[in-house]
C-alpha cells in the first residue's frame, strides 16, 4: 500500500475569454498508509475534481501529488497503480462477471492461473461466486457495484479510488454496501479515498474526514472530532443529521459570566429574544467577543426535554413552542421556536407533544459551541 500527498493542488478550467474558473484552490492533504480517507461535500465543492486529479484522469493546474513519495503529476493514470471504481459501475455488457474481473489483468498480460486465482478470491470475498458467469443485466444495481470493486481488488493497486460509488443504490442497499466496503478496508489493509456527498457515509466509514467547500479545504479530522468539534460553522451546519441548532445572537457580560442574547427584528406586534446564560468555558470562548454578534450553535441532542431531568438548570432553560413533532421510533424529532428561530431537539420517542404547545427545554452548556458570524470561525 502507499501514502498520498497533495501539496498546494489547484485545478483552473479555461475559459475563452477569460482567466479561468478555478474549482480547486491551493489544497493540502496527507493521506497516510493503509487509512481510509473520506472526501465530503456539497456538489460543486471539488471533491470528485481532486479524486480524478489523483487517479491522472484531469489535467493538474498547480501543485504536486505523490503517490508512495514519488510525485506522479506527469505519470499516465495506467502507471499509477491505482484503481478507481465509478459511480455509473463501467462494465462491459457482453462480458460475464468473471470476464469483467479479469479483464484489466488480462490486459497486462498476467499468466492464466494467477488471473484465475486473483478473480476467485475477490470473488469468495465479495460473495459473488454464485454470479461469476451472469452478465451485468442480470445483476442487481448492489452485485454490479460489487463487482466494479472486485475488478479494482484483483489489480492489487497501492491506492483504491471510490468516486460516489453508492449514489445509484436505494437506501436500504447503500447501506448494507457501504458496510462491505468498510470490512473490505479492513480485510485488505489497503489505502483507500472516498468521495461522496452524503455526511452519513463519511462519518460511518472514513478513518479521517475531509470536508471541502468551494474548492477548499474546510477541516481533516476524524469523524467524532469533526462533530463534536467542528472548526467552523460550514462544518458544523454539513455534519450531523439533523444539523446543529445554530443561534444568532450578542454576547453580554452580567456578573463573572457572559449571557448570549437572540437577535430578533423588532416589528408593531412584538420583539421576542432569548436569554441564556453561558457556562465559564463559553464565557472564556467569546471573552473577546463581548458586546459583539456571535452564533451559538447546539446539537438537536444537546437540547434536553426539562420533563426528563430531575434538576434542570434555570440558567440554561427557556420556554419555547413546538412547531412540528416527528415521531421516528427510536427518536422524535422536536421541531420548535423561541419566536424568532426555528429549532430541533431529538427527543425520547414515549414523550408526546403537540402542534403550538409551550415546553420548557434546557441547553447542555457543555456541547455547546460559539461562532465568530464573520470569519465563521469556531470561538471555543
Amino acid at each position: 500500500m502507499a501514502n498520498v500527498t497533495i501539496t498546494d493542488l489547484e485545478k483552473v478550467y479555461p475559459e475563452k475569454n477569460g482567466p479561468g474558473v478555478k474549482v480547486v484552490h491551493s489544497i493540502n492533504l496527507e493521506i497516510k498508509d493503509r487509512e481510509f480517507m473520506v472526501l465530503v461535500g456539497p456538489s460543486g465543492c471539488g471533491k470528485s475534481t481532486t479524486l480524478r486529479m489523483i487517479a491522472g484522469l484531469e489535467e493538474i493546474s498547480g501543485g504536486t501529488i505523490a503517490i508512495d513519495n514519488k510525485e506522479v503529476n506527469n505519470v499516465l493514470p495506467k502507471d499509477r497503480d491505482i484503481a478507481m471504481v465509478f459511480q455509473n459501475y463501467a462494465l462491459y455488457p457482453h462480458m460475464s462477471v468473471y470476464e469483467n474481473m479479469a479483464f484489466g489483468l488480462k490486459l497486462r498480460k498476467f499468466p492464466k492461473a494467477e488471473i484465475d486465482q486473483r478473480v476467485r478470491d475477490a470473488s469468495a470475498m465479495l460473495g459473488l461466486d454464485p454470479y461469476l458467469d451472469r452478465k451485468p443485466k442480470a445483476l442487481s444495481g448492489g452485485q454490479r457495484q460489487r463487482v466494479a470493486v472486485g475488478r479494482a481488488i484483483v489489480r492489487k493497486p497501492k491506492v483504491f479510488l471510490f468516486d460516489e460509488p453508492l449514489s445509484n443504490l436505494d437506501a436500504k442497499m447503500r447501506v448494507s454496501t457501504r458496510t462491505e466496503i468498510s470490512k473490505l478496508h479492513a480485510k485488505l489493509g489497503a489505502t483507500m479515498v472516498y468521495v461522496t456527498h452524503d455526511q452519513v457515509e463519511a462519518m460511518t466509514m472514513g478513518d479521517r474526514i475531509c470536508v471541502m467547500k468551494d474548492g477548499r479545504i474546510m477541516q481533516v479530522d476524524s469523524p467524532l472530532k469533526l462533530y463534536n468539534h467542528p472548526a467552523n460553522l460550514f462544518v458544523a451546519g454539513f455534519i450531523g443529521s439533523p444539523a446543529m441548532n445554530l443561534f444568532k445572537g450578542r454576547l453580554q457580560r452580567a456578573t463573572d459570566a457572559a449571557d448570549l442574547l437572540e437577535f430578533v427584528e423588532t416589528n408593531e406586534q412584538s420583539a421576542k429574544s432569548l436569554r441564556m446564560t453561558l457556562d465559564a468555558r463559553l464565557s472564556a470562548g467569546g471573552a473577546n467577543h463581548v458586546g459583539k454578534e456571535v452564533v451559538f450553535g447546539i446539537r438537536p441532542e444537546d437540547v434536553l426535554d426539562t420533563l426528563s431531568l430531575a434538576q434542570p438548570n434555570p440558567a440554561h432553560t427557556t420556554e419555547v413552542k413546538v412547531e412540528v413533532c416527528e415521531p421516528m421510533g427510536a427518536e422524535t424529532y422536536l421541531h420548535l421556536t423561541t419566536g424568532a428561530t426555528s429549532f430541533i431537539a431529538r427527543v425520547s420517542p414515549t414523550d408526546r407533544f403537540d402542534t403550538g404547545q409551550s415546553v420548557k427545554v434546557t441547553f447542555k452548556m457543555e456541547a455547546a459551541h460559539l461562532f465568530d458570524p464573520a470569519t465563521e470561525q469556531a470561538l471555543s
